[in-house]
């Protein structure tokens, strides 16, 4: 009986994980254990961006990579006005929009095989699917499309901040919209079909 409680007084406690936030102050001294944890809690999460932005995993790899390099010599710029993951997340969105921006072809052609029909939200669009899902599908968008569709959908923004961020018009910005939920509706309902291929959708 005392050496069972013995053992457990002496037991060392397990260290406590500690939040993105508290992480901070380690990261800004470069400190890297506070790096690899912050690293550890966060780039799962991040790495999901990157994939939607993306168009291969390789890409996303390098995009997150990049954006955790970024993350750890500006962290002195972060000033606590907002929440801190959502700081780092415009940094690994911004780095994917470098990227585009680098690119030589930035403005997709219209697809003349779309067609004229009413389309999906893009909630709706959002709803019926998985993560995975969602994101191999989105993968297959042009690059235009993609990020106008991923701007909309998941940062929230409006087509005036998306036509500024992407040097296009906010007409090209609400067309590829458009088109994008278009190109998604045609694949999830090509997908639902060779899914459940007795189904009848008409």
């Amino acid at each position: 009986m005392h050496y069972r409680i013995l053992t457990n007084v002496l037991k060392p406690e397990k260290p406590k994980t500690l939040t993105p936030e508290q992480l901070i102050p380690g990261c800004s001294k470069q400190e890297r254990f506070a790096q690899g944890q912050l690293y550890a809690l966060l780039a799962p999460k991040m790495f999901v961006v990157c994939l939607r932005y993306s168009r291969t995993r390789e890409e996303a790899e390098e995009c997150l990579q990049e954006g955790f390099m970024k993350v750890f010599t500006c962290i002195d710029q972060f000033k606590n006005s907002g929440a801190f993951e959502g700081w780092i997340r415009k940094i690994m969105v911004n780095c994917a929009l470098q990227k585009y921006r680098n690119k030589p072809i930035l403005y997709a052609i219209p697809h003349s095989d779309i067609m004229e029909t009413d389309t999906m939200s893009p909630e709706e669009i959002t709803s019926i699917l998985s993560a995975k899902e969602l994101i191999k599908i989105i993968q297959l968008l042009s690059p235009a499309y993609r990020m106008v569709f991923n701007l909309y959908v998941f940062e929230g923004m409006k087509h005036k901040e998306i036509a500024e961020v992407l040097g296009i018009t906010e007409g090209t910005s609400k067309s590829n919209l458009s088109d994008a939920r278009r190109i998604l509706q045609k694949m999830v309902t090509n997908n639902i079909s060779s899914a459940n291929p007795n189904i009848s959708y008409l």
